[in-house]
């Protein structure tokens, strides 16, 4: 999935608009998902899928993936919102708070579904979401290298891209080799049992460790022969065009967003 996730967005329907363009329109929209209320938020979210799915031609299956991952984590959160506990005596002065009953005693407490839990869970639930969309949309219609290249237009310095850069390089190389060595141990059965897959699992750590090592050398002796001078450069020859249509329809549906954000719903 990674090197599927960086190949599309080299080949994505957006890939000609300016990488500036679409950064401003996704961090205006992340710093809108964060202040705005859950109406405004879910719209975001919705929006971008329009963006990302339909602009940009990402297939709706791999999107939907994408958002499943942090959705998992989010999941395992809501218990501790959504259920409260109090003694038992203290039932009748937290009525108001116990949403349609729910609740049951265990010992001398009391466990219940409460309301301003569901209403955080809610909060947290569209405010993930709509944030996870801006983001994916940055990972999907912008390729790393032109991420690095409008960091160092704002004086970015330049220790910190050329780290991001070989950082972005090794993750996808770790996760080809673990990969490999993770199909091999599969094929001859090294994750049968429990301790055999433990036993496995040692060995695909210990020989990613290794490699890891030789592939930094490799690196490194690579860079020297061709003469590294501390700095990298990446080389881009795509002609970037603006699109007046979508260039309107991002202001356009900002605009409209920043005053639906000002506008307060009743219970948002």
């Amino acid at each position: 999935m990674n090197h599927q996730i960086d190949s599309l967005a080299y080949t994505n329907r957006l890939r000609g608009l300016p990488p500036a363009h679409k950064l401003s329109f996704a961090i205006a929209l992340l710093i809108l998902s964060l202040v705005s209320h859950v109406a405004v938020q879910l719209s975001i979210a919705l929006w971008l899928t329009i963006w990302i799915v339909v602009y940009a031609g990402i297939p709706a299956k791999l999107y939907l993936r994408l958002l499943l991952l942090p959705l998992m984590f989010l999941l395992t959160s809501v218990p501790a919102l959504a259920i409260g506990a109090v003694a038992g005596d203290r039932i009748p002065t937290i009525q108001w708070d116990i949403w349609e009953g729910w609740g049951i005693n265990i010992g001398s407490f009391y466990l219940y579904v409460s309301r301003i839990g569901i209403y955080q869970v809610s909060l947290l639930l569209a405010r993930a979401i709509a944030s996870t969309s801006c983001m994916y949309f940055i990972l999907l219609t912008v390729p790393f290298t032109e991420i690095l290249q409008i960091l160092r237009k704002l004086r970015c310095p330049e220790l910190v891209t050329e780290l991001l850069l070989l950082m972005y390089r090794f993750i996808f190389s770790l996760l080809a080799i673990a990969d490999e060595i993770w199909i091999a141990q599969n094929s001859r059965c090294g994750y049968r049992t429990w301790k055999l897959g433990m036993h496995s699992l040692g060995i695909l750590i210990g020989q990613l460790l290794q490699r890891t090592l030789v592939n930094y050398r490799q690196v490194s002796l690579s860079l020297a022969s061709r003469g590294f001078n501390g700095e990298l450069r990446v080389w881009n020859s795509n002609p970037y065009k603006p699109s007046r249509r979508y260039t309107f329809e991002a202001v356009f549906g900002c605009t409209v967003l920043t005053l639906l954000s000002i506008v307060r719903i009743p219970g948002g």
